[in-house]
C-alpha cells in the first residue's frame, strides 16, 4: 500500500466527514473532529486539489497503483469528492444568506441610505485568486502592521499590533478585534486577519490586542484590559491616522464575549480602575462565534445578555450552525433578547455547515462575512453622518517619513 498517497487522502477523508458530521467539543474525538473539520469546512477547494487531485495524480503517475491497497485509496479519494463538493457548495451559499441577514437586520432599502462616498469603497466581488490560491496568505503589500504596542503594564499580555494602510490617510475609523481561546490561550494577529487587512487596505486603522488570560486573570480583568485598549485608541491613534471617535470593537468566541460586554457596557467606572474618565463607548459591534453566557464562575454580570439594554449600539453576529463548542442555539437567544430591547439595529448572520474558527482563512464564507461587516459599517456610519470616503491613495509614497 502506497503510505505517501494514503495519508494525504486520509487526512481530506476525515476533515471531510468531521466538516459535514462534527463531534461536539467536549465529547470523545471532540477535539480531533474540530481541528480536523475546521480546515476542510473552509478550504474545500484546497483540501481537493493539494489532498486529493495532486497527490492521485502523483500516485498513477510514479506507478503506485499497482495493488489492491492502492485501489483503495483512490476508492477513498474518490468517494471524498462528492463530500468536500457539499461544504463548497454550502459555503457559497453563504454569500446570499448573509446578504439576506443584512436586509433584515437593517431593514427594507437600507443600501439606499448609505452615503455615497463611503459605499464607493464597498468590494464588488470576492477575491477569487486569494481565495483559490493563497487562502493562509494575510498580509497586503499596502498594509504596514505596527507590532507589539504597550496599552498597560501586564507585559506581553498588555500589547497590541496596529495595521494602516501605507499611504496613512487621515481621519480613518478605527476596528479593535480581541482573539478567541478559552480565556487561557491564544495571541494577537493570529483571528479574523484577512478582516483586519481589508478594512486597513480600505483606510482602516485595525488593531489586534493581546490580554491577561487564566488563571493569572479573571473577569473582569480581560474585560478592564479591553477598555484599556480603548482608552488608548482614543488617545494615540490620531498618530496614525484615526479618528476614533468611530471605533467599531470586535472579537472572536472569547474575543467575541469581551466585545459584546464591552460594547454593553461603556464608562462604567467600575471597568475602568484609575480611568475612570475615559471614554470607552462605542461605534458599534462585531460578535463573530462568540460565547454568549456568563463567565466560567458563574459570576453574576458577567454575561453580555445581563446587560442588554435599549442603548446597546448597532451588532453584527454571525454564528455557524454546526459550531461543535458554542451551540447555535445560544446565538440565536442573544439575538432575539438584543432586538426586543435594543433600539439599534442588529444584524444576525447564520452561516450553513459553519464551524467555530471561521475566521481564520480567505474562504468564500468569511470573505463574504468580510464584505457584509464592511457594508454594515458603512451603513452604520452613514447614519452617524461619518466624514466623506476615506478610500487610500494609491500613491504608496504618500507615507509619512519618521512617523511611528
Amino acid at each position: 500500500m502506497p503510505i505517501g498517497y494514503l495519508i494525504p487522502v486520509a487526512l481530506a477523508a476525515l476533515g471531510t466527514l468531521f466538516a459535514l458530521r462534527p463531534v461536539p467539543f467536549e465529547r470523545p474525538l471532540g477535539r480531533l473532529s474540530y481541528y480536523f473539520g475546521l480546515a476542510a469546512n473552509e478550504l474545500p477547494f484546497a483540501a481537493f486539489f493539494w489532498l486529493l487531485l495532486l497527490p492521485t495524480a502523483l500516485a498513477f503517475a510514479q506507478g503506485d497503483i499497482d495493488s489492491a491497497g492502492g485501489w483503495a485509496i483512490v476508492t477513498l479519494a474518490a468517494v471524498t469528492v462528492p463530500g468536500l463538493a457539499a461544504i463548497a457548495h454550502r459555503a457559497l451559499g453563504d454569500r446570499a444568506r448573509i446578504a439576506r441577514a443584512l436586509d433584515q437586520g437593517l431593514g427594507a432599502g437600507w443600501r439606499a441610505t448609505l452615503d455615497a462616498g463611503l459605499a464607493a469603497g464597498l468590494r464588488r466581488r470576492p477575491p477569487l485568486a486569494r481565495i483559490l490560491f493563497l487562502p493562509i496568505l494575510k498580509r497586503r503589500p499596502d498594509v504596514r502592521r505596527v507590532a507589539g504596542l504597550s496599552y498597560g503594564d501586564a507585559g506581553r499580555r498588555n500589547l497590541l499590533d496596529l495595521y494602516h494602510h501605507r499611504s496613512r490617510p487621515q481621519g480613518a475609523p478605527v476596528m479593535i478585534h480581541l482573539h478567541g481561546g478559552h480565556y487561557d490561550s491564544g495571541h494577537k494577529n493570529s483571528q479574523s486577519l484577512p478582516l483586519l487587512y481589508h478594512l486597513a487596505s480600505q483606510g482602516w486603522v485595525c488593531v489586534s490586542a493581546n490580554y491577561r488570560l487564566r488563571p493569572q486573570a479573571q473577569h473582569p480583568d480581560h474585560l478592564i484590559d479591553l477598555k484599556k485598549i480603548i482608552a488608548w485608541v482614543r488617545e494615540h491613534a490620531h498618530d496614525y491616522g484615526a479618528d476614533p471617535s468611530t471605533l467599531f470593537v470586535a472579537g472572536s468566541s472569547a474575543g467575541g464575549h469581551m466585545a459584546a460586554l464591552a460594547a454593553l457596557t461603556p464608562n462604567d467606572p467600575a471597568l475602568q480602575p484609575d480611568f475612570e474618565d475615559a471614554d470607552t463607548a462605542v461605534t458599534g459591534a462585531v460578535y463573530l462565534n462568540g460565547w454568549y453566557g456568563p463567565y466560567f464562575d458563574g459570576e453574576p454580570g458577567s454575561s453580555p445578555l445581563d446587560h442588554i439594554g435599549p442603548d446597546a449600539p448597532p451588532f453584527f453576529v454571525a454564528h455557524g450552525d454546526l459550531d461543535p463548542l458554542v451551540p447555535v442555539t445560544d446565538a440565536r437567544n442573544f439575538v432575539d433578547r438584543l432586538r426586543q430591547t435594543s433600539n439599534a439595529p442588529v444584524v444576525y448572520a447564520e452561516l450553513r455547515g459553519g464551524n467555530h474558527a471561521f475566521d481564520l482563512y480567505h474562504s468564500f464564507r468569511f470573505e463574504a462575512l468580510i464584505d457584509a461587516i464592511e457594508a454594515f459599517t458603512v451603513q452604520v456610519r452613514s447614519q452617524g453622518q461619518d466624514p466623506p470616503s476615506l478610500k487610500p491613495s494609491r500613491k504608496l509614497g504618500a507615507e509619512i517619513s519618521g512617523r511611528p
